[in-house]
């Protein structure tokens, strides 16, 4: 049985930039070789304009010992300096499937000790029992729900929005 539920639909365009954290309770959960990664209903959305939301699952609620520290890491204006991780079980491997930010800047310090994960590098992420759909493109992050509207930032055409 799921918990889906009837939400307000929300346009990626009505979000603001920059972008504001919000607190998520329903059950977010991220499985990857047939294993449970995450489960957590202590999310921390992300909204930001024209990107579909990307949800942060705290570090207590992930199965960090399928984690392996990435190489490299990128830069975002507003959150900080990104740190990736692999992921690895059953035999099977995924590239820079998850990423946090261990040091946030100021006024997203609350992402600290969280995680996020690309929902197109494991075998799926769910929302309520909804199975995510992988925003386009292959830089961000974003968790498409049946809730959320666009057009999205991310496929070819999209960078210079």
């Amino acid at each position: 049985m799921t918990e889906r539920e009837v939400r307000t639909a929300e346009s990626v365009w009505d979000y603001p930039r920059p972008p504001v954290v919000v607190p998520d309770d329903r059950l977010v959960e991220v499985f990857f070789a047939g294993r449970l990664l995450a489960s957590s209903r202590r999310a921390l959305r992300v909204l930001e304009t024209s990107h579909p939301p990307v949800f942060y699952l705290p570090r207590a609620d992930v199965a960090t010992d399928l984690l392996r520290p990435a190489d490299g890491s990128t830069l975002c204006e507003w959150k900080g300096r990104a740190q990736y991780w692999d992921v690895e079980a059953g035999g099977r491997f995924s590239v820079r499937a998850a990423w946090g930010y261990p040091e946030p800047l100021p006024g997203y310090r609350e992402l600290r000790d969280h995680l996020a994960f690309y929902p197109g590098r494991v075998e799926r992420c769910t929302v309520a029992g909804e199975v995510v759909r992988s925003q386009e493109g292959g830089f961000y992050g974003g968790w498409v729900t049946e809730e959320i509207t666009g057009p999205f930032k991310g496929p070819a055409g999209t960078a210079g929005w």
